[in-house]
């Protein structure tokens, strides 16, 4: 079961482009449902799911190429609004006797947007000039009958055309990134003015048709959910228990690579503050006698993984009456994944995390709730689920733990080392992110750390401690700044902050004497050194 669609929404066709999902999670920033869907839906399905407005997304591609993204013509008869960004725009000049051309200079990133006249998009806006993000080389240079030319810049002469009669707008800039200064009011002025949508999509009226849906999918049956104490199976969890009470049972399977003090929270949070039924399988021994001598960090994920859903299963079997599964899949794991929720047309990325290898003569129907949101949205969820702050905004964690954080081997001193340093990093750093929320009010400030945490590396080398010589482990830390994953930069902490989870881990955590500090973007890097 996934989330039900709401009344309003509005679909957002991808040819393709980086910013895809940006635009989908701009549109939500509104409070206004949206939902990826492939560039070539026909008009007719595109009519059936009911859309209150089109978005088009970008793409890489020129329009005149032979291998192009197309789209039906038909979406712009269908009487919604319909709004290009990029690529978007030059499919809409193209499909509607425009021209498109490829331009002697390309135009990438800031430039300075200049209006030609009244602009339905541009209400509220500075009415000289302001900067837009730019990312082309191809570029309308007709626009359709009908359509006006609403703004320019100094290399783009139709930077944005518009046709209100049939509710047509595009533009060649992305208002979706915060680099376009008035991105969102422009996205506001197409919602609210142009549209006539409502900013009614919160958690609150979310969570009443989630808990109504679940319990009509399940009736009296039973659920079971396979609980590891991050974000999204916590928030399933607790929206699964809200709306069928005891009828679920979650099965934490401890395999012995938490963070400090995460069992003991996963207890306190789901069986002693929600009274929820809580199998809590202690599985550390076989975790760690799988591990022993496994250095390859995708053969640690293999074997990781494999067994989780074996002892799930064990467990699963000594509980009766159970028809469905729980799961915290997200809308980034299926578009991720070119899964169903697309259409099967987006790029595999990665691996679906999710996707259950069910043992023969086994098999539950799947309830994955929140299948249509993203992680800050899940999040939102959480707490107005009532789930704790600490649990709900607590640090990404791959599913396979500090396995993939310790470089080589996995062994009980590794693990010891690698826990306690992490601890010290997260305290500090926590503190850190307070200290900017208090002074900013704002919970991801410009300067704040969006994820943070220690690596141990396969490595020794030589210090002085106490006057004496050492060879000893040292620990790498990791902090970035991030919006959404995509990209990060590393973050740039005071020195003092720096000093602080040095000292402190040099002298707490025996057997390690050398802190250092990664300072690589992602890309080239990726957030984690596996």
């Amino acid at each position: 079961m996934a989330a039900a669609r709401p009344q309003q929404f509005v679909a957002i066709l991808d040819f393709g482009a980086q910013y895809a999902q940006l635009i989908a999670r701009r549109v939500r920033d509104c409070h206004v449902y949206s939902e990826l869907v492939p560039c070539d839906i026909t008009a007719e399905e595109l009519r059936a799911m009911g859309p209150s407005a089109v978005i088009l997304s970008g793409g890489p591609a020129s329009v005149y190429a032979e291998d192009a993204p197309d789209m039906d013509a038909s979406v712009f008869e269908m009487g919604v609004p319909v709004l290009g960004f990029c690529y978007g725009q030059q499919i809409m000049a193209k499909k509607l006797g425009g021209e498109v051309s490829h331009a002697d200079t390309g135009e990438y990133g800031p430039a300075t947007l200049v209006r030609d006249g009244r602009s339905s998009i541009l209400a509220n806006t500075p009415a000289d000039a302001q900067t837009v993000w730019m990312s082309h080389r191809d570029r309308v240079t007709r626009a359709p009958e009908g359509f006006a030319v609403t703004a320019h810049t100094e290399t783009c002469p139709i930077a944005m055309m518009e046709c209100p009669e049939r509710r047509l707008y595009a533009m060649q800039f992305h208002p979706e990134v915060r680099h376009t200064a008035c991105g969102r009011q422009m996205l506001e002025n197409f919602l609210f003015n142009v549209c006539g949508l409502r900013a009614s999509w919160t958690m609150d009226n979310v969570i009443d048709d989630l808990v109504a849906g679940i319990r009509a999918q399940v009736g009296e049956d039973r659920v079971i959910l396979g609980l590891s104490g991050g974000v999204d199976s916590s928030v399933v969890a607790a929206l699964v228990h809200r709306a069928i009470g005891e009828q679920l049972t979650c099965v934490f399977v401890n395999h012995g690579l938490l963070r400090k003090g995460e069992p003991e929270m996963v207890e306190e949070v789901f069986r002693e503050e929600f009274a929820m039924p809580l199998v809590h399988v202690h599985a550390e021994e076989r975790y760690a006698a799988l591990l022993a001598g496994v250095t390859d960090p995708e053969e640690k994920r293999r074997r990781i993984g494999t067994e989780f859903w074996r002892v799930f299963f064990e467990e699963a079997e000594k509980l009766d009456g159970v028809r469905f599964m729980a799961q915290g899949t997200i809308y980034p794991d299926i578009i991720e994944s070119g899964a169903r929720k697309t259409g099967g047309k987006a790029a595999t990325i990665k691996s679906h995390h999710n996707l259950i290898p069910f043992p023969e003569g086994v098999h539950f129907d799947l309830i994955e709730p929140l299948d249509h949101f993203f992680k800050d949205e899940v999040r939102e969820l959480g707490v107005a689920l009532g789930l704790p702050e600490r649990m709900v905004y607590r640090q990404p964690f791959p599913g396979p733990g500090l396995a993939i954080r310790i470089i080589g081997e996995v062994t009980p001193e590794k693990l010891g080392i690698l826990r306690e340093a992490d601890a010290i990093v997260r305290e500090e750093l926590d503190a850190y992110n307070a200290e900017l929320f208090e002074r900013t009010g704002e919970r991801n400030s410009a300067h704040s750390c969006w994820q943070y945490f220690a690596v141990l590396p396969d490595i020794k080398s030589v210090g002085v401690m106490g006057d004496e010589r050492t060879y000893a482990r040292p620990v790498i830390v990791r902090a970035v700044e991030s919006a959404d994953a995509m990209t990060a930069d590393w973050a740039k902490l005071p020195y003092e902050v720096i000093e602080r989870i040095s000292v402190r881990i040099v002298g707490e955590v025996a057997g390690v004497n050398r802190v250092v500090y990664d300072v690589t973007p992602k890309p080239p890097a990726t957030i984690e050194w596996e």
